[in-house]
């Protein structure tokens, strides 16, 4: 696919996707939701690939849905009736999910106003690290509509019920210090040192760890938050132990421990993942 509302650049095994509208503040639309799945779908499948940084050109992240006449956030107009499922589905929604599965970890560097979607999206990501400059909200109930990007399973999650009912009930906008304050951000930057974290933080994943490891660990945080009882996380954990430690990875991290070396792990994503995985079910959409 050719981008025309985003950049992917690739450079020491980090991806840099950028939200590249700046003159409309990087607001959301459908062309910009189908190449955003398709750039994380091409990342999770390249193993060149091992941490994915997701930040916007010029003063903001993401403004939030274009909603003017041409920027159409929907294969239908408000009021338009449809029998298909899929057109059924909301656009932020159809980005969060493939991150949640995603092979790869994401770093949101929210360097501006992030309201709406532009907001939302970044949930379903693992670190997301603000810019002093960076205003947030989830403006829906302000606009007359719900919360959406499966907003109301990650938020409470991610910042406890009480504190994810006042931002999604108010509609009000916040600063990258309450963001800090409650969790949603783990670190507020100076403009100009935001990109440079988010790659410090990148380089440390992609050039330290296993690429097998981290996968398994991210689905691991991720589908077990959920879990009923901890007893899940310990049938899938054990699963996970006992096979990382029969691959060439564990040999090569237990030997350069040993060693006092860098390791060289050489296990793929694309290829060589255990035969358990992915182990939650699958739960189509259904209208």
């Amino acid at each position: 696919m050719e981008y025309t509302q985003i950049m992917y650049e690739i450079s020491d095994r980090v991806l840099t996707i950028t939200l590249n509208r700046p003159e409309r503040l990087n607001a959301y639309t459908l062309t910009m939701c189908n190449e955003l799945i398709d750039a994380f779908g091409r990342a999770d499948a390249d193993d060149d690939v091992r941490v994915v940084i997701v930040t916007g050109a010029g003063r903001a992240f993401c403004a939030g849905a274009d909603l003017s006449p041409d920027g159409v956030t929907s294969e239908r107009r408000p009021g338009e009736a449809s029998d298909d499922v899929e057109e059924h589905r909301e656009l932020a929604g159809r980005l969060t999910l493939p991150i949640y599965d995603l092979k790869k970890p994401v770093i949101a560097a929210i360097n501006g106003p992030a309201a709406g979607v532009g907001i939302t999206m970044t949930l379903a990501m693992d670190i997301r690290l603000a810019s002093e400059n960076a205003r947030m909200g989830f403006v829906f109930t302000r606009r007359g509509i719900v919360a959406e990007g499966a907003s109301h399973w990650f938020l409470p999650r991610i910042v406890g019920m009480g504190k994810a009912a006042e931002w999604i009930l108010t509609g009000r906008v916040f600063g990258a210090q309450e963001a800090l304050a409650h969790g949603l951000v783990t670190e507020v930057l100076p403009p100009d040192a935001l990109i440079p974290r988010a790659r410090e933080i990148a380089l440390e994943i992609a050039q330290n760890t296993s690429a097998i490891s981290v996968a398994l660990c991210r689905q691991l945080l991720w589908k077990m938050v959920g879990a009923d009882h901890p007893m899940e996380a310990h049938k899938i954990e054990s699963k996970g132990v006992e096979w990382t430690f029969q691959q060439a990875d564990a040999r090569e991290g237990i030997t350069s421990f040993l060693e006092k070396r860098p390791a060289n792990f050489t296990m793929k994503p694309s290829a060589d993942m255990p035969d358990f995985y992915p182990w939650w079910t699958e739960r189509p959409f259904a209208w």
